[in-house]
């Protein structure tokens, strides 16, 4: 077990996790209260189905939000959905919160959307709150100060039925990101630029607070993003302590605190912070003044590089096992090393997922697309991460410039993030994509993936090419 810190020299997280222990025993996992537990269709049958031959309910259905979103088709939604697997899941679900009563966004719902989206943008995502969801991104929701993060099947039965978790403290972890970004470099650029620092395991066995000049000036949106991809790091949960920027983003939602509620909420919200001589585990510092617009070249998200940077040579790497899975990485890319990444053909780009699917970042990828038509080599699907989002995005005309310059303007869900539904790379294909993970085959099998900011994804959709998006600022 980690270090417990005198009180007054608390962080963030420790003040968080302490106010949920149930239960602690020496030397054992503790037994963690969760606020909130949002479901979806893919990890959650299993679940249920642990449920009925021991007799039991769903402890607090209250606390429990379900929608639709990785199997749910982008096309208009009176489409048949392709995947048979796909289909039986989202109507499993819908028996399964119908029969357990818990409450859920199901395909026309003018809530559905995918859900590290609209639990934010409904205000049930708080600070101070322990969160989980059988997705891996769920550290998502850790940039409103909660302590978030992904847990199993297994345990989406036990928190169903209990409305708690067994979890071993994770250490703590402070990333200072200073500076100030220069135009045209987003909060994708400054995460994607970590990872590739510290690598895929840098953040393993650490739950991380996000803090620094670079961090504060974020949106929610971009803290959103940062924390989104905290597990590509390999941590458990990433989390920025909330501040006005918080407190301005969740004011008047349909799930948040009203009248005098809302000001003993901000009571409490005020003293989340960690304290001025919090001890963290491990400190990292990252200047972000002369960052540019990060993309990756390989398999893992890792192995990023600054737009204007060479892909690695890995004759110049010395560890055997990185060296061996560059080497891997460059061969199913197809890529040479030395060579520039700028220039490179594109065969479709994908602007959409849980990371960057916001209507910020629609907004920024309109704010190239002025007079500019999308390369006719190219297919463009953008894809907002709820139906709110794309309420939105219309009534500002968003879509229109989106169609006009030649995109594909979908219906919100997980779509090409997770390679759902028809929305698939082909083989060999090469995608510039804002979602967070390029494995081999994530996005369609034998696909390539570049991950990008939306500003990256458009530039390179506009020439057809992977290009720097500052040259057409």
């Amino acid at each position: 077990m980690s270090r417990r810190p005198e009180m007054n020299h608390r962080t963030h997280f420790d003040k968080v996790w302490e106010d949920h222990v149930v239960f602690q025993e020496p030397d054992y996992p503790a037994i963690l209260y969760i606020d909130l537990h949002l479901i979806h269709e893919v990890t959650s049958p299993q679940a249920f189905d642990g449920l009925r031959p021991k007799g039991l309910r769903v402890r607090r259905p209250d606390k429990s939000l379900a929608t639709m979103d990785h199997s749910t088709p982008t096309l208009p939604l009176n489409q048949v959905v392709m995947d048979p697997q796909a289909e039986f899941q989202l109507k499993q679900l819908e028996l399964n919160c119908q029969e357990f009563g818990i409450p859920l966004f199901q395909l026309g719902s003018e809530n559905r959307g995918i859900v590290h989206v609209i639990s934010p943008e409904l205000g049930m995502t708080q600070p101070g709150m322990t969160i989980v969801c059988g997705d891996s991104h769920t550290s998502t929701h850790g940039a409103f100060g909660a302590l978030a993060f992904g847990i199993g099947t297994s345990e989406v039965e036990h928190v169903l039925a209990t409305q708690c978790l067994l979890q071993h403290k994770p250490q703590s972890m402070e990333i200072r990101i200073e500076g100030k970004l220069d135009p045209g470099v987003t909060a994708k650029d400054i995460i994607l630029a970590l990872i590739a620092r510290i690598g895929i395991n840098g953040g393993v066995g650490y739950a991380v607070e996000y803090t620094g000049e670079a961090i504060r000036s974020l949106d929610m949106e971009g803290r959103m993003t940062v924390c989104n991809m905290s597990i590509e790091a390999g941590a458990r949960a990433g989390m920025i302590a909330p501040d006005d920027t918080t407190f301005e983003y969740l004011a008047d939602r349909e799930y948040t605190p009203k009248g005098e509620d809302w000001e003993r909420a901000l009571s409490r919200w005020r003293q989340l912070g960690s304290e001025e001589c919090a001890t963290y585990d491990r400190s990292i510092t990252m200047d972000v003044s002369n960052l540019e617009p990060m993309i990756t070249f390989g398999t893992n998200p890792g192995m990023g590089i600054m737009i204007s940077e060479a892909i690695p040579n890995p004759d110049h790497v010395k560890d055997p096992e990185r060296k061996a899975a560059l080497i891997k990485a460059l061969r199913y890319m197809d890529l040479k090393p030395g060579k520039p990444l700028l220039g490179h053909k594109v065969d479709v780009v994908f602007l959409g997922s849980c990371t960057n699917s916001r209507i910020t970042d629609l907004r920024m990828a309109t704010s190239l697309l002025d007079g500019r038509k999308v390369s006719e080599k190219v297919r463009v699907l953008v894809v907002p991460g709820s139906e709110e989002i794309k309420k939105m995005a219309e009534a500002e005309g968003l879509h229109q410039r989106f169609i006009q310059a030649g995109a594909e303007w979908r219906e919100p869900g997980c779509s090409m993030c997770i390679g759902m539904n028809g929305d698939q790379l082909e083989p060999g294909q090469y995608a510039v994509s804002t979602s967070n993970r390029n494995f081999e085959g994530r996005q369609g099998k034998g696909g390539r993936t570049f991950l990008a900011s939306p500003l990256t994804a458009i530039a390179s959709a506009i020439t057809g090419q992977i290009m720097d998006p500052r040259t057409l600022m």
